[in-house]
């Protein structure tokens, strides 16, 4: 199964536990490795336009870990952790993700930041436990991760800038 948004984020299940998203970005691997993982950019740039980024907690060393909790219009609280296992940067990061409202149902990501000619290809790769968990991620995700990464799109624009 593979879809697109507006031709820029590519998503696919190469497997019955795998999503791969993909999406090319204007800007070197070291300006998209650094906006992926420092605090006041992930600020700008994770979750939907309509709520706010309440924690962006990142420790960023392997067995660091990561916190991030956004708040919608209603007061909902949303919130996401892990643990880094991988740091190579700024071409590789390797971390588990928790969905605290699923807590059982964590993932391991692998992110990939490939540049050519300036572009990066970030590829992130994520293994669930089962399809089933896979697919219970994939069938509300994708919005999501579209507006994440229009947003992450919009702020290295301005940090390409500077």
């Amino acid at each position: 199964m593979t879809w697109e948004h507006s031709d820029r984020l590519k998503v696919t299940l190469p497997s019955d536990c795998e999503i791969v998203m993909t999406r090319t970005f204007d800007a070197p691997a070291a300006l998209v490795f650094e906006a992926w993982t420092t605090p006041e950019h992930v600020r700008q740039s994770w979750g939907l336009r309509a709520e706010d980024m309440v924690v962006c907690e990142i420790d960023l060393r392997v067995g660091g870990t990561w916190r991030f909790v956004t708040r919608d219009g209603d007061g909902n609280e949303i919130a996401f952790r892990g643990e880094y296992r991988e740091i190579v940067a700024p071409t590789r990061l390797v971390n588990t993700e928790i969905f605290e409202m699923f807590p059982d149902n964590g993932s391991l990501i692998t992110s990939l930041f490939e540049e050519r000619d300036g572009r990066t290809t970030l590829t992130s790769t994520c293994v669930y436990e089962s399809k089933e968990v896979r697919d219970m991620v994939a069938s509300s995700m994708e919005h999501g991760v579209d507006v994440s990464m229009d947003r992450l799109e919009e702020l290295l624009a301005t940090l390409v800038q500077r």
